[in-house]
């Protein structure tokens, strides 16, 4: 079998959620650290640290999915274009399925 075209929009679609997905990781991990350093500067005497990495830390869970799942929608578009463009040249990607 080989992999002559992809359709460019449901790559674009996958790419993103995939990419979202990752960037919902991410995104947890950062607020974690930022809310725990939140808590360790705030500790510290500095009241100000507290606030700023509970939003920084919440802005993170929510700006770094929607951030990750568009650029990746726009990274699946054009590697789409750029498989479908290059695999007329070169006749696609072979498949051995079982």
């Amino acid at each position: 079998m080989i992999l002559r075209r992809v359709g460019v929009l449901s790559m674009a679609k996958i790419n993103g959620i995939i990419s979202a997905a990752m960037g919902l990781i991410i995104g947890l991990f950062m607020s974690l650290l930022s809310m725990l350093g939140g808590l360790f500067s705030s500790g510290m005497g500095s009241g100000s640290g507290g606030a700023f990495g509970f939003l920084f830390g919440a802005g993170a869970i929510i700006l770094a999915p929607l951030f990750y799942g568009i650029f990746g929608f726009i990274a699946g578009l054009i590697g789409a274009f750029i498989y479908n463009f290059t695999a007329g040249f070169v006749g696609g990607i072979e498949l051995d399925l079982e």
